[in-house]
């Protein structure tokens, strides 16, 4: 499924929003594992590629080993100055903008290259995987995530039927379409085998997501991602009255207090 330019541009307030909201409600969880599973690993030199506001590296940071290297790469400059603006200085980590398409490092430079839920975002995977191999050294891992399909994403599927009632002409479909467009775990075997990797495995990881309110949902997704954009070209200045739908939507399916609701994804071990 095409990747459109505009599912990259998390720019303006999404960055805060995006870390205020979406990190707690789907985010968090995943990233501990994804830290311990890194750290289990004892690298010692670590790329973290798409990192987006810095949730794996918060993660990370506490439990990675004392002499370890740690670059941190984002495409998008706003969010990876986020992303350092809320971790203390650290000598270990280093902050760079980097396309995981055409890294910049040399190869063999890392032990371990982690994504969480940044594959989905590449315009061309096969590209990403081979330059994640060409950096690993001999014995390397690339560990990442990818969200399952929507279906198996309950508030994320929510927002989308809601926005689709009120745009029926024209439904915004960013989340169906990019985070959780790349789904298909044989194809994801296939194409890390394809950029050279073995020992591929999969793993399917369901959590809860959990909430205050139904609104929190609807802001975060409404207002926290590129779904943003998408309903303010339909409907400029209803921002608000569509986060309104969306939550409106949660509260009939989930109630009006404390919500929670299936989140799903694969996290995926490669060995190079």
């Amino acid at each position: 499924m095409a990747v459109l330019e505009t599912d990259k541009a998390f720019t303006g307030s999404i960055p805060e929003n995006y870390d205020r909201y979406m990190v707690p409600l789907i985010f968090a969880p995943y990233a501990a594992d994804l830290a311990r599973r890194a750290a289990s690993l004892a690298p010692g030199a670590v790329l973290e590629t798409a990192a987006g506001t810095g949730v794996v590296t918060r993660a990370l940071a506490p439990i990675l080993s004392a002499g370890a290297r740690h670059v941190v790469t984002d495409l998008n400059q706003p969010m990876l100055d986020y992303a350092a603006s809320r971790l203390p200085s650290d000598g270990r980590i280093e902050w760079r903008q980097a396309d995981a398409l055409a890294l910049p490092f040399e190869d063999g430079a890392f032990d371990l290259v982690c994504c969480q839920f940044g594959a989905m975002f590449f315009p061309d995977r096969p590209a990403a995987y081979r330059e994640a191999r060409r950096v690993l050294k001999p014995g390397g891992h690339f560990l990442f995530s990818v969200w399952d399909r929507i279906e198996e994403n309950v508030f994320a599927d929510d927002v989308t039927k809601a926005l689709a009632r009120m745009f029926p002409d024209d439904p915004p479909r960013f989340l169906a379409r990019t985070p959780h467009g790349y789904h298909d775990t044989a194809l994801i075997r296939s194409e890390l085998e394809g950029a050279g990797f073995s020992g591929v495995t999969i793993e399917t990881r369901a959590e809860t997501s959990r909430a205050a309110s139904a609104r929190v949902p609807a802001v975060a997704y409404c207002q926290g991602t590129v779904l943003r954009s998408e309903i303010e070209a339909r409907a400029p200045g209803k921002l608000e009255a569509a986060t309104d739908h969306a939550a409106s939507a949660i509260a009939d399916r989930h109630g009006n207090g404390a919500v929670a609701a299936k989140i799903q994804a694969h996290v995926i071990v490669a060995a190079a």
